[in-house]
C-alpha cells in the first residue's frame, strides 16, 4: 500500500495523478510500435520491397477505405493522409508521426486489402542519361 508523506494511505486518484505527470507530448506515444503492428516487423508479401520514396495513393474504388470499423487509428490516419494527396512513404511517416518501419507494415495491410496503390520509383538504369537531358535543354534554349 502506498502512503502519503503525512502518513495517510494514498488512494487510486492520487496514484493516477502522480502517474499522469509523466505522460506528456515529449514522452512520445503511449502505444509501442510493436502493438500498432501486432508484433510484425515486415509488410506482407504483396507489399514487400517498397522504397522510402515510393508514392502511395488511395485507391478510389477501395471498398474497405471507408469502413472505419475495419481499421485501427493508425491505419485510418494513413488513409486520410493518402486521401488528401499522393505522398511518399517517408512523408506519410513524418505526417503521421510514426516510425517508418511501422508505416511500412501498416501500408502493407492497406495494400493487402487493396485500399492504397504504391508506385515504385524508376530504377536508375531506366532513367534517361544526363547527356541527353542537357542536349534537350540546350535545344529548347536555342528555340
Amino acid at each position: 500500500m502506498s502512503v502519503h508523506r503525512g502518513g495517510r494511505p494514498a488512494d487510486a486518484n492520487d496514484r493516477s495523478r502522480q502517474d499522469s505527470q509523466w505522460y506528456d507530448a515529449e514522452a512520445g506515444p503511449l502505444v509501442r510500435p510493436y502493438a500498432m503492428t501486432g508484433g510484425r516487423t515486415e509488410p506482407g508479401p504483396r507489399a514487400a520491397g517498397f522504397d522510402l520514396i515510393a508514392l502511395v495513393s488511395l485507391d478510389p474504388q477501395a471498398p474497405d477505405a471507408e469502413d472505419e470499423s475495419a481499421w485501427g487509428p493508425e491505419h485510418r490516419s494513413l488513409i486520410e493522409l493518402c486521401r488528401a494527396e499522393t505522398q511518399s512513404v517517408a512523408e506519410l511517416a513524418a505526417d503521421a508521426d510514426l516510425p517508418v518501419g511501422v508505416v511500412r507494415v501498416l501500408l502493407g495491410d492497406l495494400i493487402e486489402r487493396r485500399c492504397v496503390q504504391v508506385s515504385r520509383p524508376v530504377p536508375p538504369a531506366q532513367l534517361p542519361d544526363e547527356k541527353i537531358l542537357r542536349e534537350v535543354i540546350d535545344g529548347l534554349r536555342a528555340l
